[in-house]
């Protein structure tokens, strides 16, 4: 494939699995910097390369997207490990209408087809894993996000544990800003800075969080956060997960992010599961520690700088 042909890439696969095309535009949602996928033109690619989403609502949603952007006879490669829809993966394209070559290579199943001249069934899979409200009148939210389509059991363990906040603060990896809400209650907090990595949770907190006191941030907590300094407060429910399997230095690396945004005396309140070793880490960086609450299987620390 030539550097002048139009090819975007969703996600990062593995390059042995499929090849991506030099100069592809990056367009995952939890890429920082990413193109939307979404504003992407209709029919204005010549190819497309993908490591698939393992929710179906939303892999179908990323299929029907590329399949969009493609011109009539481009090309679409997708792989997906097997025990994460890519065994899935055929059916769900033939759906649209595709004609299908598959391989598989490294535990992972690839699809290979060329763009329909129409595709069937793009509206429907467009409009389920589009943004929604929960309930059809709660908070914005959009399938693919962390708990999209409930309140999970550590961040209602974290919000049941939370102070009543002073001064200005950030919640890393704020979601669809569930703590936010409960954070600004406090008409004491100046500032609140809600950070994700994941443009669509960022996209539904802007919808759900209506304060002149909140800024938007769509970041790696693990790059650093420059802009930010000399907090009063940070609040957390990390992620723990990576590419599929369970990764213990995500939250470690939110807790090291949490201690370089702080003041000293600043504190951070996180909620973990309750396998996941973060006592040590929280000690090096923290003078004090503090066991809040350990139920349900999740443990939620205050730590102060």
């Amino acid at each position: 494939m030539t550097d002048t042909t139009s090819a975007a890439v969703y996600g990062f696969p593995p390059r042995e699995v499929i090849e991506t095309p030099r100069g592809a535009i990056q367009t995952a949602p939890t890429v920082p910097g990413a193109e939307p996928l979404e504003e992407l033109a209709d029919a204005s690619l010549d190819a497309f390369v993908a490591l698939a989403p393992a929710g179906a609502v939303e892999r179908r949603y990323v299929l029907a997207q590329m399949l969009r952007a493609l011109k009539p006879g481009g090309r679409l490669t997708v792989a997906a490990p097997k025990d994460r829809g890519g065994l899935r993966l055929k059916k769900e394209l033939e759906a649209f209408g595709c004609k299908i070559g598959e391989d598989a290579r490294r535990h992972h199943r690839i699809c290979i087809t060329l763009r329909p001249e129409a595709p069937t069934g793009l509206t429907e899979a467009l409009a389920e894993g589009a943004p929604r409200r929960i309930d059809g009148e709660g908070l914005w939210t959009q399938p693919g996000v962390f708990s999209w389509d409930r309140l999970d059991t550590g961040t209602a363990l974290l919000m049941s544990a939370l102070p009543a906040f002073s001064g200005a603060g950030a919640d890393l990896g704020c979601g669809i800003g569930v703590l936010a809400h409960q954070v600004l209650a406090s008409p004491k907090v100046t500032k609140l800075a809600l950070i994700d990595i994941d443009r669509r949770a960022l996209d539904a907190a802007r919808r759900n969080v209506g304060d002149d006191r909140v800024s938007f941030s769509h970041a790696d907590v693990r790059l650093g956060l420059p802009e930010l300094s000399g907090l009063d407060f940070v609040v957390s429910n990390p992620p723990f997960h990576e590419g599929g399997g369970e990764d213990k230095a995500l939250g470690q690396a939110f807790i090291r992010g949490a201690a370089a945004l702080l003041k000293k005396g600043g504190a951070l309140w996180l909620v973990a599961n309750r396998h996941l070793p973060y006592e040590a880490v929280l000690g090096e960086h923290f003078t004090r520690v503090r066991p809040v609450i350990d139920q349900n299987g999740f443990k939620v620390f205050e730590a102060v700088k």
